[in-house]
C-alpha cells in the first residue's frame, strides 16, 4: 500500500466512527446464538442477510452523517478500483459465516477510502470489547494502545495465514490458495487458513502472526487490515511487491523484516 498524506479529519471522525461501530457491534451481539443457524445453503445464506441488514440498519445513515459527501460501497463481496471521493467500504459482519456458525472470529468494520487509499478505520469485536482503530498519517491502536508489527527477519521462524475471500471463487484461485499454502508449510513455521481476513490482519498488526496473503481483490476484508498494517509498521503491497490499493488483484500485508522473503515464496505462484 502507497504511503498516504496525514489524514488531518481523522482524530475527530475517529470518535464519531468508534461510537457508530461499537454500537452496531452490539446488535451482531444480540443476533448471537449458542448454536449454529441454518442446515441448507438457502437457509445459511438467509441467516447471512439477516445479520447484515440488522447492523446496517443502524450504521450506514449515521456514518454516511459523519462524512458529507461521501458515498457507500454497495457490494460487500465486489473488488477493484472506486471512483475518485471519498466512500465507505463497511463489512457489517465480517466473518458472518462464523457467527451463524455459532463461532468466534467475528467483527464490525468500517473503513474510509479515499481515491482507492484507506484513511480511517475501526474494527470492532463484539465479544471481547477490543476496538481496533488506524489513521493515515497517526498510527494503529488498540483500544487506545499502539500497536506494532513483529520484529522476526526469519522467515522460517513465522506464524503466516492466508485464507478463502468468499464462495464460489474460480478454480484458478483455488489452486493457487493450495499452492500457497504448500509452499509457505515448507517455508515458513506454521500457516492458518481461515477466514475472515480482517481478522488474521489485526493479528499481524499486533505482532501476532507475521504475515497474510490474498488471491482476491475483496475490499471490503482487506481495507480495514490493509492500513491497520500499514500504520502499526508493516509492509502491504500487492504479489508483484507493488505497493496495494483497492484496484489491486492479489494482497500481502507482511512484518517487513519478511516481507521479501515471503514475497520471493508467493510471487511465483500464478
Amino acid at each position: 500500500m502507497s504511503t498516504t498524506m496525514p489524514f488531518a479529519a481523522g482524530t475527530s471522525l475517529l470518535a464519531d466512527v468508534t461510537s457508530l461501530v461499537r454500537t452496531a457491534g452490539r446488535t451482531l451481539l444480540d443476533r448471537r446464538t449458542p448454536h449454529a443457524r441454518g442446515v441448507s445453503l438457502d437457509e445459511i445464506v438467509d441467516e447471512i442477510h439477516a445479520n447484515d441488514d440488522a447492523v446496517l440498519d443502524v450504521l450506514r445513515e449515521p456514518l454516511l452523517r459523519t462524512r458529507p459527501g461521501s458515498r457507500w460501497a454497495e457490494d460487500e463481496l465486489a473488488g477493484g478500483a472506486l471512483p475518485p471521493g471519498e466512500w465507505w467500504v463497511v463489512d457489517p459482519a465480517e466473518g458472518n459465516i462464523n457467527h451463524v456458525h455459532a463461532m468466534e472470529d467475528w467483527a464490525v468494520t468500517a473503513t474510509l477510502v479515499r481515491d482507492n487509499q484507506p484513511v480511517l478505520t475501526v474494527v470492532h469485536l463484539p465479544l471481547t470489547g477490543e476496538t481496533y482503530t488506524a489513521v493515515a498519517g497517526g498510527g494503529a491502536h488498540l483500544d487506545g494502545r499502539p500497536l506494532k508489527v513483529s520484529a522476526k527477519t526469519d522467515l522460517g521462524a513465522t506464524l503466516t495465514g492466508t485464507g478463502q475471500a468468499r464462495p464460489g471463487e474460480d478454480m484458478r484461485t483455488f489452486r493457487r490458495i493450495g499452492e500457497s499454502v504448500t509452499a509457505m508449510l515448507a517455508s515458513g513455521l506454521v500457516v492458518r487458513v481461515s477466514v475472515p481476513a480482517t481478522m488474521q490482519l489485526i493479528h499481524v498488526a499486533a505482532g501476532r502472526m507475521d504475515a497474510f496473503w490474498q488471491f482476491s481483490d475483496v475490499r471490503s476484508g482487506l481495507v480495514a487490515g490493509a492500513l491497520l498494517v500499514s500504520e502499526a509498521g508493516g509492509t502491504v503491497t500487492d504479489l508483484a511487491g507493488e505497493p496495494w490499493s483497492t484496484a489491486g488483484r492479489d494482497f500481502l500485508a507482511a512484518a517487513p523484516g519478511v516481507h521479501t522473503a515471503a514475497l520471493a515464496v508467493l510471487s511465483p505462484i500464478a
